[in-house]
Order: structure tokens, then sequence, then C-alpha cells
């Protein structure tokens, strides 16, 4: 069990048996980022607040989603004059990728330079790839887990893809509410040929520009010109679709009310227009759809 941080240590899952350790550190707050149940390991009678966050160290676990819960967890020890150990089965990936988000959130600090102070403590920490990814990612919201970020929405529909497709079926948090139902006073995009609206603004999910044509080097070069342009809209998956969606890996996205083809869908990505590829991708076409700005009458 090692200091990190005023009021915080990284460990093991064997630290738990250490409760003159535990004491001697002044340790209140126990968070447990194990796929191992703690509760048999801890001292009897201990009296810690605990957290257990269920992950396996895996590229594909998700960590992100519990970032800022986990924050805030740490912060109350810190602030009420405690401590809090942070540790996993070994105590150098999922512990250290936790502790790395704590560090960057409560110091300002970017990825790199919150693991590279929690290297200096502990040499011998690993996060495996996937974590990384995530802490950049993190990085990338401004440490803040915002469910409404264009950012953490592509994240989730990635980590949907990588269950897919031993999923039953599709989490219903994972659709936006279907724009035709209710008023709003975003831009919002409807259909060309019978005007029904299909997504908003929010729902589109941008991405870096491709390469153009030369992404495409493996089609027949005549087919593509120099210009790098994106002629589809990546959105997330919005409610109407939900019924296209089950049970298969990609397929036509229709108009929900004309049937007129709008797009398609892949669980395994396209490729935009650009040259990008996008996963998953659910893209419409622009030219299928007409962007509806909403005027505002002074009276």
């Amino acid at each position: 069990m090692l200091l990190v941080d005023g009021g915080l240590y990284i460990g093991t899952a064997a630290d738990l048996n250490d409760s003159q350790a535990l004491t001697s550190a002044a340790v209140t707050h126990i968070l447990s980022v194990d796929s191992a149940d703690p509760a048999p390991l801890l001292p009897a009678g201990g009296g810690f607040h605990r957290k257990w966050v269920n992950v396996v160290d895996e590229p594909t676990s998700d960590l992100l989603s519990h970032m800022d819960d986990c924050f805030l967890f740490i912060q109350e020890a810190v602030e009420d004059g405690g401590a809090a150990l942070v540790h996993c089965q070994a105590g150098r990936s999922r512990s250290a990728a936790m502790v790395t988000a704590y560090l960057m959130k409560r110091h300002q600090l970017s990825f790199t330079e919150a693991y590279h102070r929690l290297q200096s403590t502990k040499p011998d920490v690993q996060v495996n790839p996937g974590f990384e990814e995530q802490l950049c990612l993190y990085e990338d919201m401004q440490c803040v887990v915002d469910r409404s970020s264009p950012l953490y929405k592509q994240y989730r529909l990635t980590k949907l893809t990588e269950k897919y497709p031993e999923l039953q079926q599709i989490p219903s948090e994972v659709f936006a509410a279907d724009p035709a139902h209710a008023s709003s006073s975003e831009v919002s995009y409807r259909c060309r040929k019978c005007r029904r609206t299909l997504f908003r603004g929010s729902s589109i999910l941008s991405h870096p520009v491709g390469d153009g044509a030369s992404a495409f080097s493996h089609k027949k070069a005549g087919n593509f010109t120099g210009n790098v342009q994106c002629t589809s809209y990546f959105i997330e998956p919005v409610q109407w679709m939900e019924q296209a969606l089950l049970g298969v890996m990609d397929g036509q996205l229709l108009c929900p009310k004309c049937s007129c083809k709008l797009g398609s869908f892949s669980w395994c990505g396209d490729q935009c227009s650009c040259g990008r590829w996008v996963t998953p991708a659910f893209q419409l076409h622009c030219s299928r759809v007409d962007e509806i700005q909403q005027l505002s009458i002074l009276k």
C-alpha cells in the first residue's frame, strides 16, 4: 500500500488483510476496482466506507462511466480528514487507472502527466490499452463524464458494439428520444420526401475528417474525386430505428413514415465519404434529409 497523493493510497487485494497498516494510514474509505467481491477480505468490524466497481482487467471493460463517482468517493475521504485505499487484485492496471483519473481531475493534469506522477510512486503500474484510451477520452471531456457529450455517446456505442451480437437486446438508454413526439427549439432534420422529423442536432456524432480519395485505395480510384467531404450524417440511434436494429448486424434505415431509404447502419462500422471509418455506423445521407432551423420571432 503506497501513498500517491494527500489522503490517497494505491494497493492490492492483499492489503485488505493488513488491519494494522489500514489503521496507521487512517484509511476510512476502500474503493475496490476488481471482479471479485472484496467483502471476505476486509477486517471484521472495520467500519470502512466501501465502494466496489465490478470489472475485469480487459481493454473492453468500462471504467470511464465510473470515474466521476469514484472521484467523489475518494474526495469524500480526503475532505473528511481520512484516507482512501484504491485497490484491484495486483494494484497495477484497474486501480492504477482509477487513481490516474483522480489525479487528472483533482490537479487538472493531462493523462500523461497524471500517469507519470503515479509511476514515480509505483513504477510497476501498467494500465491496459483500453483503459489508456478511456483516460485520454476523460481528458478530452475535461474530466467530466458528460453523458450528453457526442464523445461519450460514441464511446458508449463502441462499448455496445464490443458485446454484439451476444446482446439479447439493446439498452433503451442508447436510443435518443424520437423528436417527432416532442417539440424543441433545437435544430432538427427531416425526411426530404415526407417532412417527418428524424433527429436533432445533438444526436450528430461528428468525426475527424478522413484522408479523402487515398482512404479508398482498395477500390477503383476512378470512382472517387480528390474532394474530402462528408456526404452523410453519422448519428446516435433514435427510437424509431429500434426495430430495424434488433438481431441483425447491418441493414437499411428507412423513414418511419414514408419508408424512403435514408441511409444504412452497421454495428461493424462503415466508411464515410471523407475516408474516415466510423464504428458503429448509423448514417443518413445528407441528400435525403433537410436541416430545419428554428426561427425566433421578435415581438
